[in-house]
């Protein structure tokens, strides 16, 4: 069985938990998944098994769209409920235009400072272990966009809103900098991925249905089914890492005459597209 499995990931379950989960459901170690999501987090975790694991690459680049929810008024170490609370502050009645006009700046390109509790490398060494061993350590912001920001609901403490953001933007992060232009102490006190690339959630199965059996495999064509395609004739081009001429600047699913997926190629700034991963 060869193909992406798309789960509606439930709070509780870590990343890897889901993986292993259908690692013993479907018999086989090969399963790997696009993008983390954190333990209290739920909605849309891709996840590939077996030949699908080459294309694993080729799906965590892509934007996602997730439904947060931000306290104000409590700020925790981890930007989150589940971490200690580091300053609480009383929140006085704010109106919705400040809240819209508050949202509307985080639109566009900027530097994001990810949190210290994340599983991002420093010198070999993720950044919750430095925080969790009380070291200090210099975390450099990255480079993130923000394509949509949407106020959902406000009762005057808990802000919910939909975001369409670049592949590395922390929800908490953004969470704690709302909260901060606000004039406030807040933590992400909800999260829910709504889509993934291409994939949504009224897509996903839930673990239940997953554990019982009752799911839908994507196959590696489908999954792919996004990215421009181009069929060769003679499939040893591809087979033989030879490169095609093309004006194409952007990754393209390299096709066989019946339109199966043999390779995605990308450009190599010379006018042709090179192999970047064979999916044979």
């Amino acid at each position: 069985m060869n193909g992406v499995i798309l789960i509606n990931k439930p709070a509780g379950y870590t990343s890897h938990d889901i993986v292993n989960i259908v690692r013993k459901q479907l018999h086989t170690k090969k399963v790997g998944h696009c993008g983390t999501l954190d333990p209290d987090a739920t909605g849309v975790l891709v996840v590939c098994v077996n030949k699908a694991t080459k294309i694993i690459q080729f799906l965590t680049s892509h934007q996602k769209t997730y439904r947060a929810t931000l306290t104000l008024g409590v700020s925790t170490d981890t930007y989150d409920a589940s971490g200690k609370v580091t300053e609480e502050k009383t929140v006085l009645p704010i109106d919705e235009e400040t809240l819209i006009k508050t949202l509307n700046q985080f639109l566009g390109h900027s530097k994001q400072l990810p949190p210290l509790y994340s599983a991002i490398k420093k010198d070999g060494k993720k950044l919750y272990e430095y925080a969790r061993e009380g070291k200090e350590v210099i975390v450099e912001p990255r480079d993130i966009e923000i394509f949509m920001i949407s106020m959902i609901d406000f009762d005057g403490i808990h802000l919910t809103f939909d975001v369409h953001c670049s592949k590395g933007t922390y929800i908490r992060s953004l969470c704690v900098d709302i909260a901060r232009k606000l004039g406030y102490p807040g933590h992400m006190s909800a999260l829910c991925r709504l889509s993934s690339g291409e994939f949504h959630l009224d897509q996903c199965c839930s673990l239940e249905d997953l554990q019982n059996g009752h799911y839908n495999i994507l196959s590696i064509d489908e999954a792919l089914a996004h990215f421009p395609k181009i069929t060769v004739d003679d499939e040893n081009i591809v087979y033989h890492g030879k490169k095609i001429k093309s004006s194409l600047n952007e990754q393209a699913a390299i096709c066989n005459k019946e339109g199966h997926i043999l390779a995605i190629y990308g450009p190599d700034g010379q006018g042709n597209l090179k192999n970047i991963r064979g999916l044979w």
